[in-house]
């Protein structure tokens, strides 16, 4: 049988991308230190305008229908879901970070989307693609550099999460709420609840931002061209400065649909969280130039 028509049992597929994380594990110390020195040119950045959102909004949403990637995330909501609601049933001590964890899927999300990047990448190419096929990404040259951004976006949630608990701990805190009901009504009806949400706001709106001008086309820029993790932050943040309204808008409809996909009981991101991930590849494609 021609080997192109064979089709891999799993453990043949399980097999295949062992081998795959060793070749990367092998090369990675080399691709990490020495990026493809042909990428290191100078990359256009293209101006966009609000339709060009809506063009890779409309996209990502065929790419989330053709290749049903919403399963993936099935298998990681429900159990973050499962964990976070049983925590707060046997205490309360975490319902001071419950919204610092849901609003950090916008902190750790363009990281968590890199496989969805890659099936976007080949459904645009024209390659017969599976959701499977997410894991095609640790064949990346620049998957080291992926992992390495990866980490600081990952460094940049926990300072959030503990910035989160201070501004908690110098307003409601720093003891636990006693009960839910309790706790929403300190929040709302005191004027510590209400310094508590406008610090809150305020602090979480600067990390957004970060993450935002840092990674907006960062990842999928490293999945395209192995050009290491400096250039690929440096064109990011090119690309903000270039289209400041416009990326201030991508960044309201990103928080909007996380908030939004957190109701209820964070299934809604089981569609918000792919959708987003697919979309992201496709405004990467309008404004950086190849």
């Amino acid at each position: 049988m021609d080997s192109k028509d064979h089709i891999r049992n799993p453990i043949e597929w399980v097999m295949d991308e062992v081998k795959a994380v060793g070749g990367v594990i092998e090369k990675a110390d080399h691709n990490l230190r020495h990026p493809d020195e042909a990428k290191q040119s100078e990359l256009t950045i293209r101006r966009i305008e609000i339709v060009d959102l809506k063009d890779a909004l409309v996209k990502g949403f065929a790419d989330l229908g053709a290749y049903r990637t919403d399963i993936i995330f099935v298998c990681i909501i429900y159990p973050v879901a499962g964990l976070v609601l049983s925590r707060l049933l046997f205490g309360y001590d975490m319902l001071p970070l419950l919204f610092p964890l849901l609003s950090g899927f916008a902190l750790i999300g363009p990281v968590a989307a890199v496989g969805l990047y890659e099936i976007s990448r080949r459904r645009e190419r024209g390659d017969k693609v599976t959701w499977l096929d997410a894991f095609g990404v640790i064949r990346a040259p620049a998957f080291t550099s992926i992992i390495a951004l990866g980490l600081v976006l990952l460094g940049i949630f926990l300072v959030w999460l503990g910035a989160a608990y201070a501004v908690y701990a110098a307003t409601l805190g720093p003891e636990p709420p006693v009960a839910i009901g309790a706790f929403i009504g300190d929040v709302f009806t005191t004027s510590a609840g209400w310094a508590m949400i406008i610090f809150g706001f305020g602090i979480g709106f600067l990390f957004a931002l970060l993450v935002l001008t840092i990674s907006v086309v960062s990842f999928p820029l490293l999945l395209d061209k192995n050009v290491g993790v400096n250039k690929a932050i440096e064109t990011s943040v090119r690309a903000v400065r270039a289209n400041p309204k416009t990326m201030a808008v991508w960044g309201m409809i990103v928080a909007g649909s996380l908030v939004l996909g957190s109701l209820p009981a964070l299934l809604g991101l089981i569609i918000v969280m792919p959708l987003l991930g697919h979309a992201t590849w496709h405004l990467y494609r309008k404004v950086v130039g190849h």
